[in-house]
């Protein structure tokens, strides 16, 4: 086995941010790289949970800490309604409001501008976004500047021509990050894959790239063949208060009477605290969350944990074989465990993947 060697000379650094791309796969666009931001180094690729309003619903601080999670999402227009900009000024930002000492990534709201707009008056007028200081603290002002990072968002819909244009503009203005926007709205798999696949191939090496609002596991690990690198989604932690699993064999509802017996673990071989036997874990039964799953909500807090850690060692693994070039066999392992045989196999996913050289058909 081949082990893919550090690349020292792969580095982009600004201000607030250093890009190193460690390992390429020989076969796909996926890469391995690592992440430093002001509260610490991030391995990529990555899912990042999403903590909306400073909270990541069913899971402590602590508990997503134990996860391995060093860089989860907050959504800035639900802190600027809730609790709002004079209560974060006053505690001294997000990071302190939520007791978490790592990373914290912060994106528009510009969903919930959409999805929301039912509680929405909508003008010509736009925003203003100029901010007006009578006695600016240039020394303030240089801190913030500094330790803030700014990802320009690719925009065009399934107009593949628009996001070409959108990537030659964005590209111009040279943010330390590049997100790819305005998909997992409910478009067609193989139109996602196409979008994501056209933007990458235009995209600078030495940049993150981040698809936002992806989190189907099978999505992820396509997405990353397709040359992306960061991921949120509210979907892991959202499932799981329906009672829901998530293992490399799918998704698995434990409210189903036939796991009222069944006292093995939410996923044999899982190393989150939950499914973990000894000191370090609680051992925790399928029958337990059976019993649990419709009306105590210690059931949904037990799933999150275990799902938020399938999601992260998932993207763990999937890294490791990008450094060791053996991404195309972890790819093949992924599906064979999702699927009983080949001919299940998602087309979309299929396609997607053999335009990156990896063929699931044989």
């Amino acid at each position: 086995m081949q082990t893919a060697k550090r690349m020292a000379s792969n580095v982009y650094t600004s201000p607030a941010l250093t890009f190193e791309l460690i390992a390429k796969c020989s076969t796909t666009r996926a890469r391995a790289s690592i992440l430093t931001l002001p509260h610490g180094p991030v391995q990529l690729p990555i899912f990042m949970p999403v903590a909306t309003q400073a909270s990541l619903k069913g899971i402590t601080p602590e508990q997503l800490e134990d996860t391995g999670c060093r860089l989860c999402l907050n959504n800035t227009y639900h802190l600027g309604l809730k609790p709002g900009q004079e209560i974060l000024d006053a505690i001294g930002g997000a990071h302190k409001l939520q007791g978490w000492n790592h990373n914290l990534l912060t994106d528009s709201g510009g969903f919930q501008m959409v999805s929301l707009l039912k509680l929405a008056t909508i003008t010509e007028e736009g925003l203003d976004d100029v901010l007006v200081t009578t006695s600016p603290d240039k020394a303030r002002m240089r801190e913030a500047m500094e330790r803030s990072n700014l990802f320009c968002i690719i925009q065009g819909g399934l107009d593949l021509e628009m996001r070409r244009e959108c990537c030659k503009e964005m590209l111009a203005r040279d943010t330390p990050g590049i997100a790819i926007g305005g998909l997992s709205g409910g478009e067609a798999k193989a139109d996602y894959c196409r979008v994501v696949e056209t933007c990458t191939a235009l995209l600078p090496d030495l940049k993150p790239r981040y698809v936002m609002g992806i989190g189907y596991p099978e999505d992820l690990i396509v997405s990353v063949a397709l040359g992306a690198d960061m991921f949120d989604c509210v979907w892991p932690t959202r499932t799981a208060r329906f009672g829901n699993a998530v293992t490399k064999n799918g998704v698995l509802n434990i409210r189903n009477f036939k796991y009222a017996n069944d006292f093995g673990p939410i996923e044999p071989g899982c190393g989150c605290m939950c499914c973990r036997e000894g000191e370090d874990g609680m051992g925790i039964t399928r029958a337990f969350i059976h019993h649990n799953a419709s009306k105590e909500t210690v059931a949904a807090h037990l799933l999150t944990i275990h799902n938020v850690w399938y999601q992260l060692q998932l993207m763990r693994d999937i890294r490791q074989a990008v450094i060791e070039d053996r991404f195309p066999a972890l790819i093949r392992e992924f599906f064979a465990g999702l699927y009983e045989d080949k001919t299940q196999y998602p087309e979309w996913a299929v396609e997607a993947l053999k335009r990156v050289n990896v063929d699931l058909t044989v």
